[in-house]
């Protein structure tokens, strides 16, 4: 058992309690209205709330690169809204989810379908594309106070973009430049002197790779080389063959699983042994199928940067059997694996929490759920591991303070979560072992090195608020 993560410092102040709001009843529009006096001592009446389902649209992978992880990344928000959430949902509103792929149509076009066609009150995953709609993003939240926007994939965004009403992204997985200063950090420790590194022409890869490249002449580590190619192609041989010229110690990998596979297949059958430091989607099942065991047994090691989780808590407790044993997620279908799978359980925690700040906010406005983001897992508060314990004390009138499976519910200012950065190790037959722990003010003190940050005009015309159009990265 891993030892219990530390709660971690928060990273902003505490934020008052909002006023609960009593969820509606019945169907169509609430029958219950507020008052509220004016100015002239009239009595007004608000729009009462609606009790309509909230629509969740998922910004899915079903087709490009990513296509072999869609089923699997789609029902992994579908599993907390279905089997947590909608048990007894914020504010009396079930969530209805619908996916929408980007892999054809792109990012843009999909995030304005799920807006403007299907009323789409939360948006999951903006992430490698968000840069190139970000202002019909801004321009529509500035009108409608929506969507929130909670992303598993967000990690292209730079760190000081997001958390905000008039930007709503908070992200469950930290940022992409971490996964590559995190195989740097591993190969650190294992003594590793030169390096290549590979990388497919997808951002969020393009992103990794830059950071690894940064954080190994941070840390002293000789990049040989950089190989950057197209993704999807059937063979890697050329780069195989390249990467043997160059006779690195290790190779630092941002690619797609079965890229990825691809490349790694390719240069065990032309002799290498290398270490191999990947990525999260190695996870993927889509990854061993591909390289086969074989080169496991081959190669020095074969393993990817990532993030891990708690399991000594009780979040783990009710989160582990319900994902194992829940048929259409843990079982039963062909890419079924365990509920230690990294986006099972980050996809999860983010989507828990978001419901949970909802509650707490009072509405599904973006300039509520922001800060009520913060509120509900920052200490101090009433320490809660589960949905239903924490909702039941958000209506008891009481703070919580959200503790979750990837650690502490606590996010930086711009919306990124405290996640632990770990490295996870292939065994003969295809499992992956213990997770090693990367020392966290090692991480802490690279990834001030090397983190993109938006740049921002001076004076900034909205003050220190990222969400400014002055705002560019």
């Amino acid at each position: 058992m891993r030892e219990r993560i530390r709660k971690l410092v928060p990273f902003v102040a505490l934020l008052l309690a909002f006023a609960l709001i009593a969820a509606a009843c019945g169907d169509g529009e609430a029958t219950e209205t507020t008052a509220a006096s004016s100015d002239d001592g009239t009595t007004e009446t608000t729009e009462p709330m609606s009790s309509d389902p909230v629509v969740v649209c998922e910004l899915a992978y079903y087709t490009g690169e990513f296509a072999p992880y869609g089923p699997s990344l789609t029902a992994d928000v579908q599993f907390p809204i279905e089997e947590v959430i909608n048990s007894d949902p914020p504010l009396g509103r079930t969530w209805e989810l619908v996916s929408e792929d980007i892999g054809t149509v792109g990012e843009a076009q999909a995030a304005r379908t799920c807006l403007e066609q299907h009323g789409a009150e939360v948006l999951v995953s903006q992430a490698h594309g968000y840069r190139t709609y970000r202002d019909f993003m801004l321009e529509w939240i500035a009108e409608n106070d929506s969507p929130l926007g909670p992303s598993v994939h967000g990690g292209t965004i730079p760190q000081n973009i997001g958390g905000v009403g008039s930007e709503p992204i908070f992200r469950a997985q930290g940022l992409d430049e971490a996964l590559g200063m995190t195989g740097i950090l591993y190969a650190e420790t294992i003594g590793i002197k030169s390096v290549v590194v590979f990388a497919t022409q997808v951002e969020g890869f393009q992103l990794a790779a830059s950071a690894a490249v940064l954080a190994a002449e941070a840390v002293g580590i000789e990049v040989l080389d950089r190989i950057d190619v197209p993704a999807e192609q059937p063979s890697y041989r050329a780069e195989a063959q390249r990467i043997a010229e160059l006779q690195p110690d290790a190779v630092i990998v941002q690619a797609g699983s079965v890229e990825s596979a691809t490349l790694i297949k390719q240069a065990d059958e032309a002799g290498l042994s290398l270490d191999w430091i990947g990525e999260t989607g190695w996870i993927q099942k889509e990854f061993i199928e591909t390289l086969g065991t074989g080169p496991i047994a081959s190669q020095k090691s074969i393993g990817y940067a990532a993030f891990t989780y708690n399991d000594t808590t009780p979040a783990w407790e009710f989160y582990q059997p319900l994902w194992d044993n829940t048929e259409g997620y843990g079982v039963g279908v062909e890419w079924a694996d365990s509920a230690t799978g990294n986006y099972h359980y980050s996809t999860y925690d983010l989507l828990v929490q978001s419901a949970l700040a909802v509650e707490y906010g009072g509405s599904y406005n973006a300039s509520d759920w922001a800060p009520a983001m913060f509120a509900v897992g920052d200490a101090p508060g009433t320490v809660c591991y589960t949905y239903a314990d924490c909702l039941a004390e958000i209506r008891a009138g009481n703070d919580i303070d959200y503790e979750g499976i990837t650690g502490p519910g606590t996010y930086s200012p711009g919306g990124v979560n405290a996640v632990t950065q770990a490295y996870a190790q292939f065994l003969a037959d295809g499992s992956v072992d213990e997770a090693v722990i990367i020392d966290a003010d090692r991480a802490l003190e690279v990834i001030g090195l090397i983190a993109v940050e938006a740049q921002c005009e001076s004076p900034n015309p909205a003050g220190t608020d990222p969400a400014s159009p002055g705002c560019t990265w």
